[in-house]
C-alpha cells in the first residue's frame, strides 16, 4: 500500500528580497521558495501558526509533502532547510525542493508486526521489544509504501529481528548499509528475576 502523502497549504509571496520577506512576517506568514526540478524558482508564504505546529510534530525535513498553492499545479516537495531567529528560535524561512516521480529520497516508514498470535515466545509470555517502531528507507518519490511488514510467525523468546529478514518492498532499501536490529523478544519479567536468582545464587 502506498502511502499518503499529507497536503501542504501555501500561498504565492509576490515581490522578492528582505523587503518582502519582512512584510510577509508582518502579517502572520514565514516566507519561502519552492525550486528544482527544472522548473523556475516560486516565491511562497506559509501561515506561520499552522508552520511552527507541523514542526513541532517532529520529522519535518525527512516528510514528504504535497504542496497546494493557488494557481499553481500541486507539486511534492521535502522540506531542504529552515532558517530560524537566532535568539527564539522560531522559523523565519523555509526551502523546499520539488521532486521528479522517478526521484529517489529517504524517510522514515513505519514498521508494522503482524502474526504475534503465531510466536511461540510470545504465547510463553515473552515481551516483543520494538527497537526500531520506524525505518529510514530509502525510496522512489512516486511509489513510498505506507509501511514495512515483520511476521513474528516461529519467533521465540531470544530471537532477535534484523533488518535484513524483512522482505522490503521491490525498489527500496535501508539508508544504514549495517544490518541493524528492528526488534527481539525478549523473556517475560518474572523468568529473568528468576535466572538473575539462579544467577546469583551459582556465584555464591
Amino acid at each position: 500500500m502506498a502511502r499518503e502523502i499529507p497536503d501542504l497549504m501555501a500561498e504565492v509571496r509576490t515581490g522578492t528580497g528582505k523587503g518582502a520577506a519582512r512584510q510577509a512576517r508582518r502579517e502572520g506568514y514565514v516566507p519561502g521558495i519552492i525550486y528544482g526540478a527544472g522548473a523556475e524558482p516560486q516565491p511562497i508564504k506559509l501561515n506561520y501558526n499552522m508552520l511552527l505546529k507541523r514542526l513541532r510534530q517532529g520529522r519535518f525535513l525527512s516528510t514528504l509533502l504535497n504542496i497546494k498553492v493557488d494557481g499553481m499545479k500541486d507539486a511534492h516537495v521535502i522540506c531542504r532547510g529552515v532558517q530560524r531567529d537566532v535568539v527564539k528560535d522560531l522559523p523565519t524561512h523555509i526551502d523546499f525542493m520539488r521532486l521528479a516521480d522517478d526521484s529517489r529520497i529517504n524517510l522514515f516508514i513505519h514498521v508494522d508486526f503482524i502474526n504475534h498470535e503465531a510466536s511461540p515466545g510470545l504465547k510463553r509470555g515473552g515481551t516483543l521489544t520494538v527497537v526500531r517502531p520506524e525505518v529510514e528507507l530509502e525510496v522512489l518519490a512516486s511509489d513510498i509504501p505506507d509501511h514495512i511488514t515483520v511476521d513474528l510467525t516461529g519467533k521465540n523468546i531470544g530471537d532477535v529481528i534484523h533488518i535484513n529478514d524483512v522482505d522490503l518492498p521491490k525498489g527500496v532499501k535501508p539508508t544504514i548499509d549495517r544490518n541493524f536490529v528492528i526488534a527481539n523478544v525478549s523473556a517475560p519479567s518474572g523468568l529473568r528475576s528468576s535466572d538473575n536468582d539462579g544467577e546469583e545464587a551459582a556465584e555464591a
